[in-house]
């Protein structure tokens, strides 16, 4: 696997979201991206989906683990059989704790026992190393958007925003090399907080279309209050935590359903603007990606918010559903190669370094 030679890579991803499993398959060298293959979705039911928050801040050392990582496997496997089969399969595994600051990050998920299980070699285990050398351990997808600003010729600088659980942001002149073109961090608390209050106060496991919200008042003193955490005055490259800014339901208890939902959205857009700030040039154009693009109301707020041109990142002719599983196909085939998967100005590593380890079959 160490040659230049184009493969087709599967890459999976289970977010902080906790929705499901992506499956995405990419032909790539390790540096440029060849083509785009096919694509499938294994959603958690709501009793996996509850099984899996119960084990959410846990370490490995934790009681109680094992059905949740037997879920992780199955579905992954689950997943994997939907599409073509590749040579390589990139396996993210479930984060349940990121704690950088203290050498420490979990995903859950044995990504030996899924190549052994599915006869095929997995990419796995990316944070561990980063983390290890004193890296933030995330985000990891820049140097996939560096490609894919390549992959569209862009000659300008862009932003490209993920609104996941969490949200972050990669900064990328794909005219100049990754170490130079590149600068990423989480921006802050983008859909796990807005879906556990949808969940707690309607029982939805999510503002389908951003509807509620649409329909309630911003609290604007809650979101100025909490725009002044410190997390925000800290430079980049910077990472959080699904929970990293503790009960945040509790900042909107006070408030109805709807006025609830509005408030956490514009704290979610708040939060990107805010991002603004830490780059180095103001990006032409900022894409949206990630479960939020399809929130109108959180669409609508940035566009209102954001001095730029907003875009849906599927209206230039990208996935935005399966971005992140692409990006860990796109990561597998670079961790092959031993080319580096992160980046002094993506995670604050010291060096480039190529995180990630192969299991065989």
């Amino acid at each position: 696997m160490g040659s230049n030679k184009p493969i087709w890579v599967t890459g999976l991803m289970s977010g902080t979201s906790l929705d499901g499993v992506d499956a995405a398959c990419l032909l790539t060298n390790g540096v440029d991206i060849i083509k785009f293959g096919s694509s499938a979705y294994r959603p958690y039911s709501a009793v996996e989906r509850e099984m899996l928050q119960n084990v959410l801040g846990k370490w490995p050392a934790a009681s109680g683990l094992e059905p949740a990582a037997a879920l992780i496997l199955a579905a992954h496997l689950e997943a994997v059989a939907q599409v073509p089969a590749g040579e390589l399969i990139g396996f993210h595994g479930q984060t349940l704790s990121h704690d950088p600051q203290n050498f420490r990050t979990h995903q859950l998920g044995d990504g030996s026992e899924l190549a052994r299980r599915a006869g095929v070699a997995v990419a796995w285990d990316f944070r561990s190393e980063d983390v290890a050398q004193g890296g933030q351990g995330a985000p990891l997808a820049p140097i996939y958007h560096w490609a894919l600003a390549r992959y569209k010729q862009m000659q300008e600088p862009v932003a490209i925003v993920n609104l996941g659980g969490v949200g972050n942001i990669t900064w990328v002149d794909a005219r100049l090399p990754p170490e130079q073109g590149l600068l990423a961090f989480d921006t802050g608390p983008a859909n796990a907080p807005l879906n556990d209050f949808i969940l707690k106060t309607t029982g939805q496991a999510y503002d389908a279309d951003g509807a509620l919200a649409a329909s309630g008042r911003v609290d604007t003193q809650v979101v100025a209050s909490f725009m002044r955490h410190p997390y925000f005055a800290r430079p980049a490259p910077k990472s959080l935590d699904r929970d990293g800014f503790g009960d945040m339901i509790g900042l909107v208890a006070q408030l109805s359903a709807a006025d609830g939902a509005a408030t956490l959205t514009a704290i979610c857009v708040a939060a990107v603007a805010a991002s603004l700030a830490l780059m180095p040039v103001r990006p032409k154009q900022m894409w949206i990606s990630g479960g939020g693009r399809k929130n109108r109301e959180m669409m609508r707020q940035l566009e209102m918010k954001l001095p730029t041109v907003v875009s849906d990142i599927n209206a230039i002719g990208l996935d935005g559903d399966m971005l992140e599983a692409q990006a860990f196909a796109y990561l597998a085939a670079r961790v092959a190669r031993g080319l580096p998967t992160s980046f002094p100005a993506t995670t604050a590593a010291k060096a480039p370094l190529c995180g990630g380890k192969i299991s065989l079959p």
